[in-house]
């Protein structure tokens, strides 16, 4: 693989990359990259986490050493799941099985697991030297990578030990990139800046974009005023605003009755979830997608690419009760391996059920 199409790959369907220019050096220099994304298993999986499974992916292909960090500890600090471990690891195999069904190559994985790492003085050690090098403002205004507001430390001082936690993990694996949401930019830039006070490697940070909920659009005049961070929050696909997600496990007629209920107006590609949908999910998967669509309204029409589709879309060219049935359709194919090993796995049912009768933020 060349070096533009390894650049390619690691970079497609990227929000932000800090810095593009320190990747292509690494990859340059030919040196063995190594990566990680840390997870809280904090409950059901719905698709917005599939746009980093994807990007999972793409580095392993593009041969990046990935590491996924199972970061039951942090979920545990950060209140996920009642604060009850035992659900958390639950919820941690539940979500390697998912990323297995997916097609991730989990062999080619290294899986470390937060537990393993808190029994090493050295790891406790550099979270305390992390701490040192950062001042409690710059440590608060972090809280944002838990879905937390500052405030919320003053309750429950744990939650103050997190950042530096999630930096520490990045020193501890010894890691060329992070991989996140674009949720976790202040603590990758945390990282950055006490890598030059600690003499560490300075991380290079891949944020994926984050999928809005199916309401999307619709729920911007309630966050006039806010900032990007809080205006993201606000409109992001997450679990606990079931209503405005898909989840993984979600029925073949569950994912058709959401999708064709969502925000999707005519012509509006802005914060429209079906297209992002299309853009993060389906496309990198497929490459392509068929809009069926009535004979008098011009037939059947292809897209080979998600600009072609979006040009069309805003152009007034497709429907969007046409492009909801196909997307439907598509991220059917897509979610129905998954489906399939998790009805077989007895203890992730009840897991499923017990999460989905108290949805837990």
């Amino acid at each position: 693989m060349s070096i533009d199409e390894k650049l390619h790959l690691i970079t497609r369907n990227t929000a932000e990359i800090i810095t593009v220019d320190e990747l292509k050096k690494k990859i340059e220099n030919n040196n063995k990259l190594k990566g990680y994304i840390g997870f809280e298993p904090s409950g059901l999986f719905h698709i917005g986490w599939l746009i980093w499974t994807q990007k999972v992916k793409d580095l392993i292909d593009a041969g990046v050493n990935m590491t996924i960090l199972r970061a039951t500890w942090h979920a545990w600090i950060n209140d996920k799941l009642g604060g009850d471990m035992n659900l958390i690891k639950m919820a941690a195999d539940y979500t390697i099985e998912v990323i297995r069904n997916y097609g991730v190559d989990v062999s080619k994985l290294n899986i470390v697991d937060a537990d393993d790492m808190v029994k090493d003085k050295d790891y406790w050690a550099l979270v305390i030297k992390v701490a040192k090098n950062a001042s409690l403002a710059r440590i608060k205004r972090a809280l944002t990578i838990m879905g937390r507001k500052a405030e919320e430390a003053e309750i429950d001082a744990s939650k103050l030990i997190y950042p530096a936690m999630q930096v520490s993990d990045i020193f501890y694996l010894d890691l060329d990139i992070a991989l996140g949401g674009t949720d976790q930019r202040k603590a990758h830039m945390l990282a950055r800046d006490v890598a030059e006070k600690m003499g560490k490697k300075k991380v290079i940070s891949i944020h994926t974009p984050l999928l809005v909920g199916l309401q999307g659009g619709q729920r911007m005049s309630i966050v006039e005023g806010m900032d990007e961070d809080d205006i993201q929050a606000e409109i992001k696909m997450s679990k606990s605003k079931p209503e405005s997600a898909i989840f993984v496990n979600d029925s073949k007629e569950d994912v058709e009755r959401k999708i064709m209920g969502a925000y999707c107006p005519k012509g509006v590609a802005e914060n429209n979830p079906v297209l992002q949908i299309l853009k993060y999910i389906i496309f990198p998967r497929y490459n392509n997608i068929k809009i069926e669509r009535d004979i008098k309204y011009g037939g059947d029409v292809e897209f080979r690419s998600y600009e072609d589709l979006e040009k069309a879309y805003i152009e007034g060219k497709i429907h969007p009760m046409d492009l909801k049935r196909a997307t439907a359709r598509k991220l059917n194919e897509v979610l129905e391996p998954i489906r399939k090993s998790l009805e077989k796995k007895v203890e992730f049912e009840e897991m499923i059920q017990k999460i989905s009768k108290n949805v837990t933020r």
